[in-house]
């Protein structure tokens, strides 16, 4: 059977070798059992408390995408490298790996400071900092002069950023959910800046100096890959297995998975919502306004005309 760079030829001198093609095969399978392997942890959740996992799903199927595409060659275009090594004047550019970081860096970062007492401004903006982080190394790799750095530098800037929410604003935030999150956090926070460090060294061995050949960076970029994603997420949510969801205030108030109406929702401290809404009718259990939507063992709600038959209109319900 003829091989990925059989099919799919090299478009630049200096390029991946079939050794590169096959590690990438490698992760590329690391990353789908691990996706498969996280949807099925997040169905085996109640509904309503899915969202950290969910983030790792989109996460890790993204990775799995790109890392099929890398393996079969795909998505590269050939760049003339400003410091030619030999005879080799264009290297591979792997514009699909950038796509996969615009989409999976934000979300590491959401998975993470949603842990946090931060707003949600604060959060978004570290996100579009992500964003900026990678879209300059993008087009820093694809520059063909020395203002590539120039990119290099300003990307450098964001992840500045980021590191200042990491660890500095986001440790000194409330934690609601309390001590065992904040230091899983900080554990967690600690770890993903050390590696989001060593991105750009492997940026400016690779892409930016063409110190190192493709099939090496290949393997530079597949191990921080792998540590950034598998490995952190299966980490960082088996530590909040425990952890209640109504405490970070992200308790789903559409689904109980049979959790009785007015019962509370998800939690020990039934931070949920039952029945179908704050503004729909609901049905008391037991006697006039009792039940409705709770957000914890009583949730008062003001019974309208039927109240003596045990049923309330609700709509002002707490």
């Amino acid at each position: 059977m003829a091989g990925s760079l059989d099919q799919n030829p090299p478009n630049a001198d200096r390029h991946i070798t079939s050794g590169g093609s096959d590690w990438l095969w490698a992760v590329f399978a690391i990353m789908a059992l691990s996706d498969l392997i996280m949807i099925f942890w997040t169905f085996s959740r109640l509904r309503g408390t899915r969202l950290f996992h969910q983030i790792a799903v989109i996460v890790l199927t993204t990775a799995t995408i790109a890392y099929f595409s890398m393996a079969s060659d795909l998505g590269a275009t050939p760049v003339r490298a400003e410091f030619s090594r030999g005879n080799t004047g264009t290297r591979q550019i792997w514009y699909v790996r950038y796509i996969q970081w615009f989409i999976t860096l934000p979300l590491l970062l959401l998975e993470l400071l949603l842990a946090t007492g931060l707003t949600p401004s604060d959060i978004f903006t570290a996100m579009f900092m992500a964003c900026v982080f990678v879209v300059c190394g993008l087009v820093g790799a694809l520059v063909v002069s020395t203002y590539k750095w120039g990119f290099f530098v300003l990307g450098c800037m964001a992840l500045f950023y980021i590191w200042y929410v990491l660890l500095g604003h986001g440790p000194r935030s409330t934690f609601a959910a309390g001590g065992v999150v904040r230091s899983g956090y900080l554990r967690s926070s600690g770890y993903l800046s050390l590696l989001l460090l060593l991105y750009p060294i492997a940026w400016g061995c690779s892409e930016g100096g063409n110190v190192i050949s493709p099939t090496g960076e290949m393997i530079w970029y597949g191990i921080l890959d792998l540590l950034a994603g598998p490995v952190f997420f299966f980490l960082f949510l088996w530590g909040f297995r425990s952890v209640d969801y109504g405490a970070f205030g992200l308790v789903s108030s559409k689904y109980t998975d049979g959790h009785g109406a007015g019962a509370g929702g998800y939690g020990a401290n039934g931070a949920g919502y039952g029945g179908a809404g704050s503004n729909m009718a609901t049905r008391a259990v037991g006697g006039p306004g009792v039940g409705g939507v709770g957000a914890g063992a009583t949730g008062p709600a003001v019974g309208g005309p039927g109240a003596a038959n045990g049923v309330g209109a609700g709509t002002n319900a707490v």
